[in-house]
């Protein structure tokens, strides 16, 4: 790797076995406040099909989506924010302090103008929707206005990574932003960290045995985690079995049959703004067929924020949680 330039690529295919190992979501407080590392510029960061070069160290950052707001806040860097946009549910605890520190320029997505009243030289979006002409405009378009961008790589279309679901590429792309930021020393705290505590949940190994319909959304079909996304990689951090872990890809709808014929031990519920866990519970209880599912009649639900379910800075604390949830349960 040159001393002048770092260039990032799509990490290659983990094994499993790697990656039942991390559970916390981010440096401390404390580690927060610590001196960044040196890092090069210009700084190359890929993906999505499109390489953005930054040739400083950026210091008016704006982040589109909250998965993408909560890694910048688990670096450390919300002094480089000047806005952010789009929750799913609400910032933790440990970084609300941070992120009421930080403009919010739209509930959802700004526009492209709205985007350019905060006068960013870095944009950086969950999704690609994000950079949607109608939104942020796309990488092309800021880069012709001198304003850097990225996507997360697990974001670059409807259910289709561009690099292959795992810790590792989590921990890669946490690396890559903390590269562009100037602040590489603490993405490996953050991989250190995180790795130790899925070590910690795999000597627990709370759900083995337990089956586990994991719900995201929707009502005439399920939603559903499947075997490719972050819901599975949560599971197998766990132990648990997943009852759709042989359909593809990181989420997708299922019939009701299917999760009627599945009767699973455990259902995990992901609690959005625009999904509740209280109305999926309410739909599970009011259907005549699903009300008789074992999980439903006894009640066996274990309930986390979406913004743990999806491949990110806090999909380790999704793992911790669902191991906590198991625990209760009497799980393990």
């Amino acid at each position: 790797m040159s001393t002048s330039r770092r260039t990032f690529l799509t990490p290659a295919l983990v094994s499993l076995a790697a990656l039942v190992l991390a559970a916390c979501g981010g440096p401390p407080e404390s580690d927060a406040a610590a001196a960044p590392g040196s890092a090069d510029y210009p700084v190359e960061a890929t993906s999505c099909g499109f390489t953005s070069t930054i040739e400083q160290k950026p210091s008016r950052v704006v982040t589109m989506n909250q998965g993408a707001t909560e890694l910048v806040l688990a670096l450390g860097a919300e002094d480089q924010l000047v806005g952010t946009a789009y929750l799913d549910d609400q910032v933790p605890a440990k970084w609300a302090k941070a992120y009421e520190s930080v403009p919010v320029l739209s509930k959802e997505y700004p526009d492209h103008e709205t985007l350019l009243t905060a006068e960013p030289d870095f944009v950086y979006g969950s999704y690609s929707s994000a950079f949607e002409r109608k939104n942020a405009g796309t990488p092309t378009d800021l880069q012709e206005l001198g304003i850097g961008s990225y996507t997360s790589p697990f974001g670059c279309g409807e259910n289709e990574p561009s690099v292959d679901v795992s810790f590792e590429s989590v921990w890669d792309e946490v690396e890559v932003v903390a590269d562009v930021l100037g602040v590489p020393d603490r993405a490996a705290k953050i991989r250190s960290d995180q790795r130790s505590a899925l070590a910690a949940l795999a000597q627990q190994d709370v759900g083995a045995g337990t089956t586990v319909f994991w719900f995201d959304s929707g009502d005439k079909a399920a939603f559903a985690g499947t075997g490719e996304g972050g819901p599975q990689l949560i599971l197998d951090a766990v132990g648990a079995t997943n009852v759709f872990a042989d359909v593809e890809g990181g989420w997708a709808d299922v019939s009701w049959e299917r999760v009627v014929k599945a009767d699973p031990d455990v259902i995990v519920l992901a609690d959005a703004d625009w999904s509740s866990a209280d109305d999926k519970i309410a739909l599970l209880k009011k259907d005549p067929a699903l009300r008789d599912l074992k999980a439903v009649r006894d009640e066996q639900f274990v309930v986390l924020p979406f913004s743990e379910t999806t491949p990110g800075v806090r999909l380790a604390d999704g793992a911790r949680a669902v191991a906590a949830g198991l625990a209760e349960l009497g799980r393990g």
